[in-house]
């Protein structure tokens, strides 16, 4: 079985649905919990928490939750895992408290915003002998699944070349809209910590680890943050391949994210949550909409969780094309797969770990003026 596309449990399962409490009820917060409503037969969201118990009351409301203290959820007998939507910055200690008290914790990208706190939460997690995963929903895609099958297939030979770029735009009252975005201690960073992280995730995933980076980073169009709203960086991996990496927050109107990957034998570019191209020497190269349907067809729709929910809504009437959430529920199911079979989820903690070494390489990189090797 390919250990990328988690096959969970089946829908006539017995085995009870893992409960589930949500903390942090912020913009990511809608998105999860529907992602838990549409898997009752995995998973079952009961409770929600935030620092403001106005917006937790209000959430609650929506979803049919309950909304209480922290506290009580730490020490809820009836509440198996946490899904953490609070700030970055507050990850690893919000993390640690919650695997110290018996609960499996995912958490949203990125796992912290910086290494020695994502090593303190790894740490917290292996003595607690419970499951920690990190939300990189875009791994599910059936795009990148079907890129990745590529990949350890060989059939696109040995990887020389990658260009990741993320050219999105946010406003300035984006950054206002809270009073830890765009700040060092809580957001970590700007453009690349909070946005390119998922195109820095899937790179790594696809291409394998950088050896070295070499970076600039700039605020160039926004005010009041104590980010980068710009990164420009070169990267070698540790495969001998050569990478560069452009992330913005900055260009207007904004534009897909996108990640091309050449091999010796061919190239795929993913595009937004879509599959580009596919060109494989000797066949004949898939792009638009073809590439599309062949990821879904190559993929088996996503995860076997998504299959099923599809199976659901066509016999319902509704639209089953992949859309934003899908993957998210993908992501769920492999995490409630990984808690029963004791298993570790596609998305570990290492990997999460990965990902911000890997930026505060670049930071770090731009801060000194000189190449740096990720730690």
């Amino acid at each position: 079985m390919d250990p990328f596309v988690p096959a969970g449990p089946s829908p006539a399962s017995s085995v009870a649905p893992v409960r589930f409490a949500l903390v942090g009820c912020g913009t990511i917060a809608a998105t999860q919990a529907q992602a838990l409503r549409e898997i009752p037969e995995l998973a079952c969201l009961t409770h929600c928490t935030d620092v403001d118990a106005t917006l937790a009351r209000a959430f609650a409301d929506r979803f049919g939750l309950s909304a209480i203290p922290w506290e009580e959820v730490l020490r809820h007998p009836e509440i198996d895992a946490l899904t953490l939507c609070t700030p970055s910055g507050l990850h690893s200690p919000l993390g640690a408290a919650a695997l110290a008290a018996g609960k499996h914790v995912l958490i949203e990208k990125p796992m912290d915003v910086n290494v020695a706190a994502c090593d303190a939460l790894l740490a917290a997690q292996a003595s607690s002998g419970r499951q920690l995963a990190v939300i990189s929903q875009h791994r599910f895609d059936p795009a990148s699944q079907a890129v990745h099958r590529s990949i350890q297939n060989n059939e696109l030979g040995r990887l020389f070349a990658v260009d990741a770029r993320v050219p999105w735009f946010r406003s300035q009252e984006y950054y206002d809209s809270g009073a830890w975005r765009g700040t060092l201690t809580l957001d970590g960073g700007g453009c690349l910590m909070n946005q390119g992280i998922h195109t820095v995730d899937l790179m790594l995933w696809l291409a394998g680890p950088v050896s070295e980076v070499f970076a600039r980073t700039a605020t160039a169009a926004h005010e009041r943050i104590e980010v980068e709203d710009l990164v420009c960086a070169t990267l070698t991996f540790a495969n001998g391949a050569l990478g560069t990496l452009f992330a913005s927050t900055a260009t207007y109107p904004g534009f897909p994210a996108r990640l091309a990957l050449h091999g010796t034998e061919g190239t795929a570019i993913l595009e937004g949550d879509e599959l580009h191209t596919l060109a494989i020497r000797g066949r004949e190269p898939i792009t638009g909409t073809a590439a599309s349907a062949h990821a879904l067809q190559v993929s088996g729709g996503g995860t076997r969780s998504a299959v099923h929910h599809a199976d659901n809504a066509r016999a319902a009437g509704e639209d089953t094309r992949w859309k934003w959430g899908d993957a998210h529920r993908a992501q769920f199911a492999d995490f409630i797969a990984a808690i029963r079979e004791n298993r570790r989820p596609a998305v570990s903690g290492h990997d999460g770990r990965a990902a911000v070494a890997l930026i505060q390489a670049v930071y770090e990189s731009a801060r000194t003026g000189h190449p740096v090797r990720p730690a």
